[in-house]
């Protein structure tokens, strides 16, 4: 018996011998558990039961008994908002900006002390040479009135004296930019800087200490320890540094008298805080070049040159331009040099990639062109020649090709050209004969592609001549995305809506000023209403009947209903009205500060579309016109559309917004060829109308006013951007324009066009037309 049971065991033992590390360690975990928690019991007082308890006293041991029969001190208690209905409404005042809220400050302002002989040359030459690359650039005179150049801030203090000009300055510093900036650089005139540079030298640099950094020079007489940053070259304060020796400017300019700014600076600042220049810091070196006197920059090859961030002396403003010229074109060099490596780099690591060489992009280093999912998301080419392109942006199917469009053009077939000489000279040189046939795209995640057909000539070394057709393919990639300056704008702004009527809308005013009560009215909008109310030349005399009495009315029934609110209106008699001339009565009713939403009676502004128009006009800067959304016609297009013949193209989209509970609604299209809403400030509007009479005057003006529209005001005699963009919230019933033949050729063109288009869809067109051809063949 015992032989069987051996068996049995050592069987056993042989399949679980796979198990057994998994059972040993789930032994040697629980067991180690249960050592824990007599471990934990044993000690007594637990920290987080400590903190849970009844609300003042000390902390009994029996307290954590109670707790353990009783879940209720563990439920979450929610606490309702509660505002006391008595007390005023306190508004909360937030910031301008989040980075002011968030206390983060601006690295560097620049400070350039300058004088009546050199402020319109060696300044205008610094401002154009690194003014784009720091945030804040000032100039600091001790002329007083000076004329300040285009493009420059001047501070003028009214003393030229070097100590006097220095202290001023930065009090002038301490108290409007002590808050916003972390570093201050204080250079003069006739300083070079390589802005990059220094930029980069902040960069790696403590704000929290104070640092005097400069060209350390020596006082005369004075100790090894005693040394000031030499004004020429430039020399960096720190924020920290800055508000220390504020209180010490005035008995600084009192009580050390010296020729020179930079060396009265560096006394103020031993004397008072003990504080000396230093030419290296955290490891960080300024460095800085001291240019002889006649000489060539292009020639210029030491070391120390290459590597500086200030050049000193500049005598006059076209040295300050070639240094500019030779630094520039060393970054360059620096900047290909990288890339190169890059790329050799990424040539390299692409081998081991699971894809291979196959996985490699043209150009290397950029993204791989985008990859469409769908047939709508794939991006088309616009073929052009070198007199013409193919894509036109009013629809045309050919169209010149000019402006900026012909230099993008050119320059690309002459960088095509460069390339192919620079790949095979000397063996051959190659001569464009004439641009075959070209093609672009704009590629969201690469840039602008080009593939062009060239017809060249090639010449060989020994003047033999042939000709070949070429094609080769071009990318102008994305550089760094830059955030354009945008004058600051706020939802806060009052909207003076303008609602022009004419005696055949006013059946159609009842429905907006109900609309306009719901939207507007009733959720208090910050926004009024003024109705312009346009009579013929016969109409509302002495004893005829009003045409607006029930518009009137209506505006009464607001007022009366909403009290506090006033519905303007203005009676305006006119044979053929105008836009502009509409639009001059009401303006000359209004403060120009004013914001205008200019619509028409079958819109229905919202509040969305409000702040919108709020965001989007921008006083001094640019004019918005929406495009509304236009639904067709209920008769063309009914409500659940029978599917078109073949062919027809495909349904007409549905109003944005629309509600599905309500049933298919009517489609429609983004109605371009109207202009009719805008919005635009006053002051810009009457900027744009003065323009206007004093180029055309007389006759030629009447004539003018009569075919133009607002838009085309802003179009033609202002400088602001225009701004046009669809606008959802905009949906308009289905209306035809009364096209008056007074009209220009061009607004009656598109105002013609804007019916038609109107009508309905290709599909809802076809199937009228088959319907009616199938009731005309019975």
């Amino acid at each position: 018996m015992a032989g069987p049971t051996i068996m049995r065991l050592s069987s056993l033992l042989a399949l679980l011998r796979p198990a057994l590390p998994l059972i040993l360690g789930l032994s040697l975990g629980c067991s180690l558990s249960l050592l824990r928690v007599s471990w934990i019991q044993g000690d007594g007082e637990d920290p987080c039961v400590e903190a849970v308890g009844e609300p003042g006293g000390p902390q009994n041991p029996d307290s954590r008994n109670q707790l353990d029969q009783s879940d209720e001190d563990f439920k979450p208690r929610i606490i309702p908002y509660y505002r006391d209905p008595n007390k005023p409404y306190k508004k909360v005042l937030r910031t301008r900006y989040i980075q002011t809220e968030l206390g983060s400050r601006e690295r560097l302002l620049v400070a350039v002390l300058t004088s009546r002989a050199t402020l319109s040359t060696l300044a205008v030459a610094v401002n154009r040479t690194v003014a784009h690359h720091f945030p804040r650039l000032l100039y600091f005179t001790g002329q007083r009135g000076a004329r300040t150049p285009a493009g420059m801030q001047v501070v003028s203090h009214g003393d030229e004296r070097p100590a006097w000009l220095m202290s001023e300055t930065l009090r002038y510093l301490h108290t409007h930019f002590g808050a916003d900036y972390d570093w201050f650089f204080i250079m003069q005139d006739d300083t070079y800087v390589q802005a990059p540079r220094l930029a980069a030298l902040t960069g790696h640099l403590s704000i929290n200490q104070d640092l005097y950094l400069g060209r350390a020079e020596e006082f005369i007489g004075a100790g090894e320890q005693a040394r000031y940053c030499h004004g020429g070259f430039g020399y960096l304060l720190s924020r920290s540094l800055l508000l220390r020796l504020r209180p010490h400017l005035d008995g600084c300019r009192g009580d050390i008298l010296s020729a020179r700014p930079d060396e009265w600076l560096g006394r103020c600042l031993i004397d008072s805080l003990g504080v000396g220049c230093v030419s290296q810091h955290q490891g960080q070196q300024y460095r800085s070049f001291e240019l002889a006197k006649n000489r060539d920059p292009e020639k210029e090859g030491s070391s120390a040159f290459l590597s500086a961030f200030t050049v000193h002396p500049v005598s006059e403003g076209t040295l300050m331009y070639r240094l500019h010229k030779r630094f520039s074109a060393l970054e360059l060099e620096r900047a290909y040099s990288e890339i190169e490596q890059l790329q050799a780099q990424i040539r390299n690591l692409t081998v081991l990639t699971p894809e291979g060489e196959a996985g490699l992009s043209w150009p290397v280093g950029l993204p791989a062109p985008f990859t469409p999912h769908s047939r709508f998301e794939v991006l088309g080419w616009d073929y052009f020649t070198e007199q013409h392109t193919f894509s036109c942006a009013d629809g045309a199917p050919k169209c010149p090709l000019q402006g900026a469009s012909r230099a993008d053009v050119g320059d690309a077939v002459e960088t095509a050209l460069e390339q192919l000489n620079r790949r095979y000279q000397p063996r051959l040189r190659f001569q464009k004969q004439r641009l075959l046939n070209g093609y672009r795209r704009f590629d969201p995640a690469r840039g602008m592609e080009y593939t062009l057909d060239l017809l060249l000539e090639a010449v060989t070394q020994r003047g033999h001549r042939r000709a070949l057709a070429r094609r080769v393919s071009l990318l102008r990639p994305l550089s760094r995305v830059e955030i354009l300056p945008m004058p600051y704008v706020t939802e806060a702004t009052r909207v003076q809506l303008v609602l022009p009527l004419l005696v055949a809308e006013a059946a159609a005013a009842p429905a907006f000023l109900e609309a306009f009560a719901a939207t507007v009215l009733e959720p208090r909008e910050h926004a009024l209403l003024t109705l312009l109310l346009v009579y013929g030349p016969r109409e509302g005399g002495r004893g005829a009947p009003d045409p607006f009495l029930g518009v009137k009315a209506a505006a009464a029934e607001l007022e009366r209903r909403y009290p506090g609110t006033r519905l303007a209106w203005l009676a305006v008699r006119a044979e053929a009205p105008s836009q502009v001339r509409l639009m001059d009565v009401v303006s000359k009713k209004h403060p120009v500060d004013t914001l205008f939403f200019l619509t028409t009676v079958w819109t229905r502004p919202g509040p969305e579309v409000l702040n919108r128009c709020r965001m989007n006009a921008i006083s001094g800067w640019q004019a918005f016109f929406p495009v509304h959304f236009q639904e067709f016609n209920p008769a063309l297009a009914p409500q659940r559309s029978p599917p078109g013949p073949p062919g027809a193209g495909p349904d007409p989209p549905s109003p944005p917004g629309a509600d599905p509970s309500r049933g298919a609604p009517v489609g429609g299209r983004f109605d371009r060829q109207a202009s009719a809403e805008g919005c635009f400030y006053n002051a810009d509007y009457l900027a744009a109308r003065a323009r206007l009479a004093g180029e055309l005057a007389g006759q030629e003006e009447e004539e003018a006013l009569e075919g133009l529209e607002v838009m085309d005001v802003f179009l033609r005699f202002s400088g602001l951007h225009l701004f046009r963009a669809v606008e959802p919230g905009l949906v308009q019933k289905f209306s035809l324009r009364d096209c008056s033949p007074r009209l220009s050729e061009e607004l009656y063109h598109r105002c013609r066009l804007s019916n038609l288009e109107g009508l309905g869809g290709r599909a809802q067109l076809a199937m009228a037309l088959f319907e009616q051809e199938q009731a005309n063949s019975t």
